[in-house]
């Protein structure tokens, strides 16, 4: 199962809206076929690993990280597949939260397969969390992404902030990029820092779509963000009262521009999720600023934080914050983060955990 959770990983930024799923088949203890996802709409895991394995797969297991699917979409049932092809046993990561390709584990049984479910699960979820959260709650899973030094400042008062983390820190976010579906700003990261957001590995799985929260469009015509067209989409969501010469303007050098009714006197988050969904985006790296990270929260859209904390300390009251919201009064309003976790990266250290946000006061 280990085996097939690295197998798995393999497809990651290839292969949404579907699930990251690796397989290996073994026979009198050895290994005699492995697959993985390689791409949206190409042959899963399973049918992969038998190919690898084929006359072998006869009477062999069957590892998997995921439950085998049991429905026509792009490809057969890979239940079909796997009684074909003879497999005496299934072993199982985790159950498939989609309640369209559920329903594996009766049909192999029904078959006479011997199947097993719940190995190294906990893995098995941490790998497709992304996956599990888009099924069951049909809207992406947003992760807040913030750089900070050990006193909280994400940049001097006069807005420099590159850059507050290392190199390895910088690649392991060039990576996030290139796995989840899109990257989101604000138009005030925008003005200041004139980034790309695009995935600037050597061989990147895919580039995100980028995506500018700009109430009244004031993004700049000769950024970089437009100017790398060729390179990644550009999705700018505003208000409904901007400047259309300049809204057809922008539309002509190809980017998209979503306009939305202003909830509070900003975007609408809850309903941009809902929109991004249709598309359908599963995830999407939200890298700030501080409003946007702020309006977020409220939203209650964020499902994981990942704070890369630098070794230095700012000092000042006047260096951006984290989050642009008004002290709360108390500390009962503070946000609980479950499954903390902590790990070195190069210089830097990285926290991350998860958040069940609910809505509570409105967007701005």
């Amino acid at each position: 199962m280990r085996l097939a959770l690295r197998l798995a990983k393999r497809g990651a930024g290839r292969v949404s809206p579907n699930p990251l799923v690796g397989a290996v088949v073994v026979k009198d203890g050895r290994i005699v076929g492995r697959g993985y996802h390689h791409a949206y709409g190409e042959a899963h895991a399973e049918v992969v690993a038998l190919r690898d394995a084929g006359e072998a797969a006869q009477g062999a297991t069957l590892y998997v990280n995921l439950e085998p699917c049991n429905h026509t979409g792009h490809t057969p049932p890979c239940t079909r597949a796997i009684l074909k092809a003879g497999i005496r046993r299934v072993v199982i990561g985790m159950r498939d939260p989609n309640p369209v390709a559920a329903g594996g584990v009766e049909t192999l049984r029904a078959g006479g397969v011997e199947v097993t479910v719940g190995v190294l699960e906990e893995r098995c979820r941490q790998l497709n969390a992304a996956f599990i959260h888009f099924v069951t709650h049909k809207t992406p899973y947003v992760v807040m992404k913030i750089a900070a030094t050990l006193d909280g400042k994400t940049a001097t008062k006069t807005g420099n902030s590159r850059w507050i983390t290392g190199e390895r820190a910088r690649r392991l976010v060039h990576r996030l990029r290139g796995t989840l579906d899109a990257v989101m700003v604000g138009i005030g990261t925008v003005l200041r820092d004139d980034p790309e957001l695009t995935c600037r590995l050597r061989r990147p799985p895919h580039q995100p779509l980028r995506i500018v929260i700009d109430t009244r469009l004031r993004i700049p015509e000769s950024s970089r963000l437009i100017e790398t067209l060729d390179t990644a989409p550009l999705l700018v969501v505003t208000g409904p009262k901007v400047d259309e010469e300049k809204r057809a303007r922008m539309i002509s050098r190809g980017v998209e521009i979503l306009s939305l009714p202003l909830y509070n006197n900003g975007v609408d988050l809850k309903r941009l999720m809902a929109i991004l969904a249709i598309r359908p985006v599963a995830s999407v790296l939200m890298e700030g600023g501080a409003r946007l990270n702020a309006s977020a929260l409220r939203a209650g859209i964020v499902r994981k934080v990942m704070i890369f904390y630098a070794p230095k300390i700012l000092g000042g009251q006047e260096g951006l914050s984290m989050i642009g919201d008004p002290s709360p009064e108390s500390l009962g309003e503070a946000i609980p983060v479950r499954e903390g976790r902590i790990r070195r990266i190069g210089e830097d250290f990285l926290f991350e955990g998860e958040l069940d946000v609910p809505e509570r006061r409105s967007v701005s």
